[in-house]
């Protein structure tokens, strides 16, 4: 039974005038604040109001001593204090100048609390975040985690930001608080340090692993069977794809040794086969998970889609490889793209470091949290990657009034009541319960009340009477030390230090690699991993009144793989297997990345250093902007010895001819390869999938999924269309669908290889039939997309980007979004290459995750070192330095990153100085 429902029937014509008027109202104001139309001086005064000041001097009453902000050409701040409470006070001034919008937006996603911004759109949202809980759980570790040091730096920063809010009107911080103002007399309030820990917790649910796929196993089940589930979901290809600890085993002390033997596992981490439950049923859950999965659109992607295609590229290379003699590292994180960039440049130094100001440190950080994530200090340099950890389990629970069964008892919900404010509107008050594994998400959906007519928990199932309800268990909902973990990295000095400072970045699991100026490279795998029993693998929902599937504790950190200075002389982590499986006792994850990025990687450095070739900064440069496409190895071939009769068709495959897998903006052989491969996984996959997988809008005739026996009248096809947004919609084309099709090109005949076909096409029963098919149907999707003439073709015309305004600029009129968007960039590269510029398969070619950055790191020679951001240092909508990046960023170049004193002040175009 729900607890309450988010919006109450009825209102959903009330809530689109309302929308349609407010946005109407917001795009006059913009108008007006963009000096068009009417707007005149008022209009241009109101914009250059909330640009920052940078030169000269401002007086901060918190301040104990001057300081120094330097910016470069780019608006790249360096900070200069000498001591730390002032260095984190001036780094949270300076970013609210630049980005407090963004802040703004950001703390409000994590509080769930949108709608007192945006009005009803966001009830609905509000209510599910309020579920999860993140600002309460910040709270927490603040309140009792978190070291006074740490708490002191968050409240040092929080200072910063509001010295800038002071006496500031809402209109003088960002252009867009000039419409809020106007519409909803929207209010500032003052930032507090657990505003910077809530980020974490975003953070985490962007990057939390698997819990996409195991709704999407459960939902698979309505339409195929568990053998065809399972080969979707093939296993990890360690012969092909390297994992990025080669060598190292779990000791009898419980420690992992990087130099251990390895030894085959004892299969305690070998859980049920994806797509059948803990009872073995492969019965689905359809229409409850798929409800959850609509949820989940709903929630902000603030990194990127979940699933396949967000992840990282990071490398380092030792010294004997290198060109300098020195260790070089990249990184490139793979995450949604967004105006402003969700990272934001700047350096944080003492002005002598001693044992009082230790931090001498520039890199990537996000706006609103103290610290750098990702950079370098004077002694080590450091990079992320996802993990991709099991993290998250959906737990089936049996409910009632009173509460919910375990082990044939009754325990009772853990309950709190949650108001939503709304603008321009009344009150929402929801009841948020909460089992023992975690908050009850099924409240937050109507259609969850009858969850588990046929779940996947075959005979162990107790009486389901109306169903089940589905708790959410997630490592990042337990307060943690992940922000403790920022300032240790910062200040780390050698691998001891760097390992020590990982072993409290819990939530999110990441992929860290090192390299020191003592010329050693490192890597390490921390994070908060879930331990589970009864060989279950987390892969499908378990049975919450069986206490024996609860966790039963973490992976201890000490024995997490990690490795030091390994023989091959270099490290690379791209979002594969971290470790093999059948040696590592513990489950990590059963849905890794492919490793198609990391293989590929590997493989160029292994090239490049062969008969003692040496590797330079602009080759891993080069490295990062590698687009070939590994499926085209793959598939192209077959493509060429298709028997083509159209004499369109065959103009089309024509291009494929001496292609060399590469995809550049200008290639027509990648436009339309990219074209054959979206409608041969469409063929294949896609339209045996059930509608809760497929993209909006993608409409097919289907078998209702209840029938049985031969299609008749009373058993005739039914218009089934697509559910899922587009954006996470299978099948997404990612490396998993590469080792999905692998195997099967290998075989002329095969179901998959069946379509039923239509008016217009008979139908498929071979390899060659549907890749026939499908060069057709890409034939003519590409003509009506770009023309006729396959002459003017481009991957870039269709595999375009464009940068939007994270609210005001991704719906709305056109004006709107003309006002505060950019674009589009014509781009090259594509899924699953390194320039891994990511679109899903099913839902178009449009850009959805980008290298959201790139660094190159020259150890020790810092000066040398390179990076580039997706946008700019401004969040201001009409500041010159809001994209002043982004066609660098597009072309794959690098600016000179300074980083000593003498190159910052070489650098600098503008010096303000923050005195007390």
């Amino acid at each position: 039974m729900p607890s309450n429902t988010t919006a109450p029937p009825g209102k959903k014509t009330a809530k689109k005038k309302g929308r349609r008027a407010r946005l109407l109202l917001l795009v006059l104001v913009l108008a007006l604040v963009a000096g068009i139309g009417f707007g005149g001086y008022w209009g241009v005064s109101t914009v250059r109001a909330s640009f920052p000041q940078t030169t000269g001097e401002i007086r901060l009453d918190s301040l104990s001593a001057d300081v120094e902000v330097k910016r470069d050409a780019n608006g790249v701040p360096q900070i200069y204090a000498d001591n730390e409470t002032d260095l984190f006070r001036a780094q949270g001034y300076v970013q609210a100048q630049d980005r407090f919008y963004e802040m703004d937006v950001r703390r409000h996603v994590t509080a769930g609390r949108l709608s007192e911004m945006f009005g009803e759109s966001q009830v609905d949202t509000d209510a599910f975040l309020r579920t999860l809980g993140w600002r309460r759980v910040a709270q927490e570790e603040y309140d009792r985690v978190l070291s006074p040091e740490t708490k002191k730096y968050l409240q040092a920063y929080a200072d910063g930001v509001n010295a800038y809010l002071k006496d500031r009107a809402p209109k003088d911080v960002s252009v867009e608080y000039a419409a809020l103002a106007l519409t909803d007399d929207y209010t500032i309030e003052p930032w507090t340090p657990v505003d910077s820990v809530a980020w974490l917790k975003a953070m985490a649910w962007d990057l939390r692993g698997n819990m996409q796929d195991e709704i999407d196993r459960s939902l698979m089940t309505s339409r195929l069977s568990a053998q065809q589930i399972k080969q979707l979901y093939p296993e990890y290809p360690y012969a092909l794809h390297q994992p990025i600890v080669d060598k190292g085993a779990v000791g009898d002390d419980g420690k992992f040794d990087p130099k251990g033997d390895a030894t085959e596992g004892d299969g305690t981490t070998t859980g049920d086969t994806p797509g059948t439950g803990p009872g073995g049923s492969s019965s689905g859950i359809s229409s409850q998970l798929g409800a959850l999965s609509e949820v989940l659109d709903t929630v902000p992607a603030l990194l990127g889609p979940n699933g396949n295609g967000i992840g990282s590229n990071s490398w380092v290379v030792a010294g004997r490889l290198t060109t300098s003699g020195k260790p070089l590292l990249a990184n490139d994180p793979h995450l949604a793209p967004q105006l402003p960039s969700l990272w934001y440049q700047m350096g944080l130094h003492c002005r002598s470091v001693s044992a009082t100001c230790r931090y001498d440190v520039a890199g990537y950080t996000f706006s609103g949290m103290p610290g750098v994530i990702i950079g370098h200090n004077d002694k080590i340099a450091w990079g992320l990657t996802n993990l991709g950890a099991d993290v998250t389990d959906l737990y089936l629970e049996k409910i009632g009034p009173d509460g919910y069964l375990v082990d044939g008892k009754v325990k009772p919900f853990t309950s709190r009541e949650e108001t939503i404010k709304v603008a321009g509107g009344g009150d929402r008050k929801i009841t948020v319960r909460s089992t023992e594994h975690g908050p009850l998400v099924s409240d937050r959906s109507s259609e969850l009340e009858t969850v588990g007519q046929k779940a996947p928990v075959g005979n162990a199932a107790p009486d389901r009477g109306t169903g089940y309800g589905v708790s959410l268990q997630w490592t990042a909902l337990q307060p943690g030390h992940s922000m403790d973990a920022i300032f240790a990295l910062d200040r780390a000095k050698d691998f001891t230090t760097f390992r020590a400072a990982a072993k409290y970045f819990e939530v999110p699991s990441q992929n860290l690699i090192y390299a020191d100026t003592d010329g050693n490279i490192g890597y390490q795998s921390p994070g908060k991993i879930p331990q589970r029993s009864k060989g279950y693998d987390g892969t499908v929902p378990a049975p919450g009144w069986d206490s024996s599937y609860r966790w039963k504790g973490y992976i201890p950190f000490e024995k997490l793989p990690y490795e030091e200075n390994p023989a091959r002389g270099y490290i690379v982590t791209a979002n594969q297997a971290v470790i093999d499986d059948k040696t590592y006792p513990d489950l990590l994850t059963k849905d890794w990345g492919y490793g198609s990025r990391s293989q590929r990687i590997n493989d160029l450095i292994e090239s490049k250093t062969k008969d003692g070739g040496k590797i330079s900064s602009d080759d891993m440069r080069t490295m990062q902007t590698d687009n070939r496409s590994e499926i085209a190895t793959l598939l192209n071939p077959l493509l060429l010895k298709i028997d083509i009769s159209d004499p369109y068709v065959r103009e089309a495959q024509k291009l494929l001819e001496g292609w060399d897998y590469t995809q550049e903006p200008d290639s027509a052989a990648a436009a339309y390869f990219n074209a054959v491969w979206r409608n041969v996984l469409k063929l294949a996959f896609g339209n045996k999938l059930p509608k809760e997988l497929r993209a909006e809008g993608d409409c097919i005739s289907v078998r209702p999924a209840e029938a049985t026996g031969p299609v008749d009248e009373q058993n005739k096809l039914v218009r089934e269309c697509g559910e899922r947004d587009p954006d996470s919609a299978q099948p997404d084309g990612g490396d998993r669908w590469y080792e999905v099709v692998r195997p099967l090109l290998k075989q002329e005949k095969n179901e998959w290889w069946t379509t039923p076909g239509n008016r217009l096409d008979p139908p498929t029963e071979t390899r060659d039939q549907l890749l026939a098919r499908a060069m057709k149907d890409a034939r003519w999707e590409l003509t009506a997309k770009l023309g006729k003439d396959v002459s003017t073709w481009s991957w870039g015309r269709l595999h375009q980007l464009t940068l939007k305004n994270q609210t005001l600029g991704t719906a709305g009129p056109g004006v709107v979004q003309q006002l505060l968007n950019r674009g589009p960039w014509n781009l090259g590269g594509g899924e699953a290459a390194v320039d891994a510029t990511g679109w899903n398969a099913a839902g178009g070619y449009e850009v959805i995750w980008v290298p959201s950055m790139r660094m190159v790191v020259n150890v020790g020679d810092w000066d040398k070192s390179r990076w580039v951001n997706l946008t700019g240092a401004s969040g201001h909508a009409f500041h010159s330095n809001y994209t002043d990046q982004t066609d660098a960023w597009a072309k794959g170049e690098l600016y000179d990153w300074a980083y000593g004193r003498a190159a910052v002040d070489a650098a600098a175009k503008d010096t303000l100085v923050l005195k007390p």
